[in-house]
């Protein structure tokens, strides 16, 4: 089965998410797709054996973990805490240095 590469493009990434705003399209063309594509090829066993549908939605996946992370109002949050007296309020993000990683389940598609 041929492959092209990046595996995605930002049209792909905004039909899974959401329209991109400037800064978001930018950041999608300016590598992190690519990026996301390089990193699949170094994790599959023969990427050429993977379904073309399975490379762009992992590679979107990982761009918007990444995106989420860098947002201004970032969705990851893993454990949250807050206090109405003397106004505490504490987060864990998911990502918090927006870096692109693949999860187990999508290790196990690579496969």
């Amino acid at each position: 089965m041929g492959t092209t590469k990046p595996f995605a493009t930002v049209a792909d990434l905004e039909a899974r998410w959401h329209p991109l705003t400037g800064n978001e399209h930018a950041k999608a063309r300016g590598g992190s797709i690519e990026d996301a594509s390089d990193m699949i090829i170094d994790a599959a066993a023969d990427v050429g054996s993977v379904r073309p549908e399975t490379l762009t939605r992992i590679c979107c996946q990982m761009v918007k973990r990444a995106m989420i992370a860098e947002a201004t109002n970032p969705t990851g949050v893993t454990q949250y805490s807050q206090t109405a007296g003397s106004f505490s309020e504490s987060g864990t993000y998911a990502n918090p240095t927006g870096d692109l990683y693949l999860l187990a389940a999508e290790k196990r598609a690579l496969r």
